[in-house]
């Protein structure tokens, strides 16, 4: 398993192959290179003991070499399209941890304890992207009042549903604070009901994308959570390790629909849907890609963290916690 000096000495080395790209073995080193037409230019190259994760957004040849000398240094390989969908996963590293899964399963459905943690995160980030904005109106000042006060008392929940039932208020007075100069109605999910929520629908599937990939590096049962109870086909765990980190998203959909980098106009609307139109997409999908990989580092810190207290058992104090920069 991956180490805290693995973290300190070895890079997540993220390769964006939105424009064409090529990766190929030589002389024991990692080479990336940008195809042209008049022969291929050298990006950068670097020696395989120095990478901890590859991660390969794009369209791009995988070549036995290159699987190999991932396999010798344990360097996990990931392959992602365009909307970080997994498309090809390996790690050694992860592919016997019977005893993780063995917790996983032996966790009393009853014990809520580590979901609200992860609710109060999320809560925590909710109310510093509140106070970042800086506005005074009544709405945002009743709101941080108001999630402080709910933030407060989380610990003292022990009903599953009530928790549940907080943290939707919670969201539900967030949205309409934070985007109430966007024409802000509420929040639909995948009910496609306005740009906003469409965006941020796109957003949030990026988001667990992302997440999923990490996760999977430590060799969870990604089926089994701890908040998100089990249903089929549903990655629950993956549902509860990105809410602490949905205010990255919140963030940046505010931010590019303010600033006039989305609006109405990249959208059609087709029977009350609003779908984001085909030559958008790439657009949308840097956008979120821009805003996720400067967090590469934390995000892999906090799920490793995660894994190191939920496999030893420990206090839910000590579980990590994202605060967003």
């Amino acid at each position: 398993m991956f180490t805290h000096k693995d973290i300190e000495c070895r890079t997540i080395f993220v390769i964006n192959c939105m424009e064409k790209r090529n990766l190929r073995v030589s002389n024991g080193e990692l080479l990336l290179e940008e195809v042209k037409e008049d022969g291929n230019v050298t990006l950068t190259k670097m020696p395989f003991q120095k990478i901890l994760m590859l991660f390969i957004v794009g369209h791009i040849t995988i070549t036995t070499p290159l699987i190999e000398k991932c396999k010798k240094f344990n360097v996990a390989l990931v392959v992602v399209n365009f909307n970080l969908r997994p498309v090809f996963y390996w790690a050694d590293s992860a592919e016997a941890n019977y005893i993780l899964r063995k917790k996983q399963y032996s966790l009393d459905k009853n014990d809520i304890s580590i979901a609200k943690i992860l609710v109060k995160n999320k809560i925590e980030n909710q109310i510093g992207l509140l106070k970042k904005t800086r506005m005074k109106d009544e709405l945002t000042v009743e709101t941080i009042s108001s999630l402080s006060r709910i933030h407060n008392i989380i610990d003292l929940q022990d009903d599953y549903n009530k928790l549940m039932g907080i943290e939707g208020l919670v969201s539900k007075k967030f949205f309409s604070a934070y985007y109430q100069k966007n024409n802000w109605i509420a929040r639909r999910p995948r009910v496609k009901c306005d740009p906003i929520n469409s965006t941020l629908d796109i957003g949030y599937t990026i988001l667990f994308n992302y997440i999923e990939c990490f996760v999977r590096m430590f060799g969870f049962d990604i089926y089994a959570g701890v908040y998100h109870r089990l249903w089929f086909k549903r990655k629950s765990l993956i549902c509860d390790l990105m809410e602490p980190f949905r205010c990255v998203i919140d963030n940046a959909v505010r931010t590019a629909f303010n600033k006039k980098q989305c609006s109405e106009k990249d959208f059609k609307n087709e029977k009350g849907e609003w779908r984001l139109k085909y030559e958008k997409n790439k657009d949308y999908t840097k956008l979120f890609y821009d805003a996720l990989m400067p967090y590469k580092t934390e995000v892999f810190k906090y799920i490793q963290s995660y894994y190191r207290c939920f496999m030893q058992s420990k206090p839910v104090e000590c579980y990590p916690n994202f605060k967003m920069k």
